[in-house]
């Protein structure tokens, strides 16, 4: 049976943080307010190069901290091209974080 995939790798970002809980309070802090900021920039995004590199930040930002699912959808993001995909893809995005902020508030505490 396959392991199920949490929405954030702990390990990954124990790793990262060589094990200093204060250090990964204070990213897991800055992680909030900086996905919020990268979703805002999305939804405001008035051409190609706004949208791509919002979510860019999001994928980047995702995946340092170990939120490897949000990293694939914000990367998926990054490639649409269609509006209406967008639009859909940003409430995708919104979910994904909120899904690893409520493991943040769950789990880390």
């Amino acid at each position: 049976m396959p392991a199920i995939m949490q929405p954030l790798d702990l390990a990954h970002l124990a790793q990262y943080t060589l094990g200093n809980r204060d250090l990964e309070a204070e990213l897991l802090g800055l992680f909030r307010a900086q996905a919020q900021l990268y979703l805002d920039r999305l939804s405001d995004a008035t051409d190609d190069k706004e949208w791509r590199d919002a979510a860019h930040s999001l994928k980047g930002s995702a995946r340092g901290l170990g939120a490897f699912a949000l990293g694939d959808i914000a990367e998926e993001a990054e490639r649409l091209a269609d509006q209406t995909a967008r639009a859909s893809m940003i409430e995708h995005l919104r979910a994904a974080v909120a899904e690893v902020n409520l493991y943040i508030d769950e789990v880390v505490g």
